[in-house]
């Protein structure tokens, strides 16, 4: 099925003539520069401290800024702050904001702005909850500085607050933030290069944002997310196709300027044409997941859980979802192969990949013949192709299995429910984290904790407890021990399964300069020619 859908689709565009996409470009684009891009999945969730939705940090990203960035090598670059301080015994860090700092209504960004904003995100991201576990206070003592003050040396103060995904620090006014940070915010006014048009946003079509007159970047050249943003277009606008028939159509007529996150098997048609690049822009990659409820049955039995990992062959994720051998391998690491704490440590679960073995196990851990409820995204179709391929081998384990077709937004809003499956709850949904979201066990996918932790509720206190010591440790050797032992318990208690690393191309018309490397699609510094 998955073969007859890709052959048919591959068909329809080689075929396909230019669909007309003109009247678009015409009322868009006029007099202004415009840059218009095809996004990974339609803008639902407006609120990058809610979710961990990767549509909504790229959003954040063009309107909001941060305290600190990541630059092309993961190292934490001054962002919004111009200097700070550390005491001698690394318990009080001070810093002074830059200088040109206002929100998009014109009112001044203040240290109690930022102050708020870090509180709020420290209940939800893996990171914060860390760092804030270890402060004893963090207050405003002017306008312009910020104090941290901590009950123990933390190692990671600048890597927490410069994360570059999700869920990323991002700064917002104080009257925002006092939000509950487990209800989505209203009011979207940021400090970034752009400006969210909210009476222009249509969901589940369009998303357009307007170049922030009043930005002041950075003089340093741009680094993955640090450096000078400068929106060199006067509009970017989002303009989502659930199909990718049409979307590609759209980027060969000239009608799209950029297209995020093709499939992979479009990569030859995109590539024969003389006016678009296609290229791979991330160096991590990306690590799918298959991630369980362990709040309902059947997989809030371990047992249960780890039979369906024993089934996750990953070369068939693989080949099925992603296709082409060269956009992907096998990583039975937790951490991204290639990073420094990958290891294999407890990973023989994952790495059966045999149906007659998770027969065999599934049968002894009791399971009762209760449904599977599995939450299919058929507008992303390497999350789709997923979906289908871990419902036939649950099947084929003797597991009842029930796919529900949605959207990736009505996905993202679903999966926030704990609620019973005949309420609206659901077992697995499939997504993938970049690589550089999982190099460590900060990552919020990682918690151990149901109250404060990711959607699916892993409950494991040793697996916490691991992760705690990981944050406070100081040397190469001890943090690579305690992500060891992170990564046993998470196999351990069957958290989620891991599907593969694999890399997804970009690809865009060559009138478009400024392309950043980076795990991570900003579209600040890129201009249409």
């Amino acid at each position: 099925m998955l073969k007859w859908t890709r052959r048919n689709m591959l068909a329809a565009i080689a075929l396909a003539i230019p669909l007309g996409f003109g009247g678009m470009a015409a009322t868009d684009a006029t007099a202004e520069s415009v840059l218009r891009v095809i996004p990974h999945a339609d803008l639902k969730n407006l609120d990058p401290i809610w979710t961990t939705a990767y549509i909504s940090r790229n959003h954040g990203y063009l309107i909001y800024d941060t305290l600190f960035a990541m630059d092309e090598n993961l190292a934490p670059q001054p962002q919004m702050v111009e200097s700070w301080t550390t005491s001698d015994d690394g318990l009080v860090w001070t810093f002074k904001l830059r200088e040109g700092l206002n929100w998009h209504d014109g009112t001044p960004v203040t240290a109690a702005d930022c102050v708020a904003s870090l509180e709020r995100w420290g209940k939800r991201d893996g990171m914060g909850q860390q760092l804030f576990a270890v402060m004893d206070s963090l207050t405003a003592t002017d306008d312009d500085t910020i104090v941290m003050k901590l009950n123990a040396p933390y190692g990671l103060v600048l890597e927490s607050i410069g994360k570059i995904s999700s869920n990323v620090p991002f700064m917002m006014p104080a009257r925002v933030a006092a939000t509950d940070a487990f209800e989505q915010i209203d009011d979207y006014t940021g400090s970034g290069p752009f400006v969210f048009q909210k009476d222009l946003w249509v969901p589940g079509s369009k998303v357009v944002y307007t170049k922030n007159e009043a930005y002041v970047p950075r003089s340093e050249p741009v680094s993955a997310a640090s450096g000078g943003k400068i929106a060199k277009v006067d509009k970017v606008i989002w303009t989502y196709f659930p199909d990718q028939t049409t979307a590609v159509n759209a980027l060969m007529a000239g009608e799209i300027d950029y297209f995020e996150s093709p499939s992979n098997d479009l990569a030859p048609i995109m590539e024969a044409n003389p006016d678009i690049v296609v290229e791979v822009n991330d160096p991590l990659g990306n690590i799918g997941f298959a991630r369980f409820n362990h709040l309902l049955p059947p997989f809030d039995n371990v047992e249960v859980r780890r039979a369906a990992i024993m089934a996750m062959k990953q070369e068939d994720y693989m080949a099925g979802a992603v296709g082409d051998p060269k956009f992907w391998s096998t990583c039975y690491s937790v951490y991204p192969c290639g990073t420094p704490l990958a290891n294999e440590v407890g990973s023989d679960v994952i790495k059966t990949g045999d149906i007659e073995i998770a027969k065999a196990a599934l049968a002894a851990s009791g399971y009762d013949g209760t449904p599977v409820v599995i939450m299919q995204p058929t507008d992303v179709p390497i999350l789709s192709a997923f979906s289908l391929i871990s419902a036939e081998k649950l099947r084929a384990i003797g597991m009842e299995v029930d796919v529900q077709a949605m959207d990736w937004s009505t996905l993202t809003s679903r999966r926030a429910l704990r609620d019973p499956v005949a309420d609206g709850g659901w077992n697995i949904f499939h997504t993938w984290w970049i690589g550089a979201d999982l190099i460590d066990p900060m990552a919020i996918g990682f918690s151990g904790n149901p109250d404060k932790g990711w959607f699916g509720w892993a409950e494991d206190a040793a697996l916490e407890e691991a992760r705690s010591a990981f944050a406070m440790a100081t040397t190469l050797e001890e943090k690579q021990a305690f992500g060891r032992t992170v990564q046993e318990r998470l196999w351990a208690i069957g958290a989620s399964g891991q599907l593969g690393q694999f890399f997804t191309p970009v690809a865009y018309r060559k009138n478009v300069t400024g392309l950043i490397k980076s795990p991570v699609q900003f579209f600040w510094n890129l201009s249409v020619d």
